[in-house]
């Protein structure tokens, strides 16, 4: 089931923004969990079909995403229709309302996935839990079950930021500077709620009205995620929390699937990186999260698709 571009939408920009301006946003009906975790702090986890099945597929959104993500929806509603239950764990802060610490979450933050999906069996006997992470959720996916024992059956990682000085880097270039402002611009109101709610200035050393001086990756990891989660520096944090590094260690069946031409995520594991638990789908061309196959007029959003088919290929 090999990826094809659909004609006219080829290029790694378009595959990448197509999604969010023209997938249909669809009405599901979520069972909300709100996981309380034990340093006080919470995540909310958004349920489909909650407690219908005993397949049930954990899913870690990207870097400011949530259940409203193009990718999450499609995804749920077409693992409904496949037998299996799905929950998206939102990361810290990122379901709408804001959480209880100073401290956010981070591209290689694997204790609160790790602590939900243990509860997971201990709620749901016996459980057969799959899971999938997009994007910084693809990169903390492949970094869990690399260092943690969490029972999964098996996981996919769609365009994971494996190296993260490398993707820092990247986006600071061209026209994926482009991503990198929108995101940043997103990030930095949310940072300046965490200075008008938390001491903040006292935690990092950076003063608040430096925020809006914050351009890049490097500048806000720098200034806030690195010294708030315990890192050294942005350089220390990246270099700890890439995944590309763990993925020998992984011995669950894991599938890794890639784009060449993808202009968030540009690097892409090789054969001698990797377990041989690990099947890589790396296509010419996909853009980031895209993958859209079809025709213009009629898109095929592929991801879901092949998600359905492999891990109904490992049911087999």
């Amino acid at each position: 089931m090999e990826f094809k571009p659909a004609f006219g939408l080829g290029n790694r920009h378009i595959q990448t923004l197509f999604p969010s301006f023209f997938k249909p946003k669809l009405n599901i009906e979520f069972d909300i969990e709100r996981f309380e975790l034990d340093d006080g702090d919470f995540v909310d986890c958004y349920w489909v079909d909650r407690d219908k099945h005993s397949k049930i597929v954990v899913i870690l959104h990207g870097l400011g995403g949530s259940y409203k993500s193009h990718y999450i929806q499609g995804l749920m509603k077409k693992l409904s229709q496949n037998g299996f239950t799905s929950v998206v764990m939102h990361l810290r802060g990122c379901s709408g309302e804001a959480n209880r610490l100073a401290r956010a979450y981070h591209s290689g933050d694997t204790q609160d996935i790790y602590h939900f999906i243990n509860s997971l069996h201990s709620r749901y006997k016996p459980p057969q839990i799959y899971g999938i992470g997009f994007s910084l959720g693809a990169n903390i996916m492949l970094k869990l079950v690399a260092n943690y024992d969490v029972k999964l059956k098996s996981i996919i990682a769609i365009s994971p930021p494996v190296d993260l000085i490398e993707c820092a880097n990247y986006i600071d270039n061209g026209f994926s500077k482009f991503y990198q402002y929108v995101m940043i611009k997103a990030l930095k109101p949310l940072l300046k709620d965490k200075y008008k709610k938390h001491n903040i200035e006292e935690l990092t050393g950076v003063t608040s009205n430096k925020v809006d001086d914050i351009r890049t990756f490097w500048d806000f990891d720098e200034a806030y995620t690195a010294p708030i989660h315990g890192f050294k520096s942005a350089k220390d944090y990246y270099s700890k929390s890439s995944s590309n590094q763990y993925l020998k260690k992984i011995k669950i069946p894991t599938l890794i699937i890639h784009s060449l031409d993808d202009p968030i995520a540009p690097s892409v594991p090789s054969l001698d990186e990797i377990s041989s638990y690990i099947k890589l789908e790396i296509y010419p061309n996909g853009g980031h999260v895209g993958f859209i196959s079809g025709t213009l007029f009629k898109p095929v959003y592929w991801l879901e698709d092949r998600v359905v088919r492999y891990f109904g290929s490992l049911l087999n």
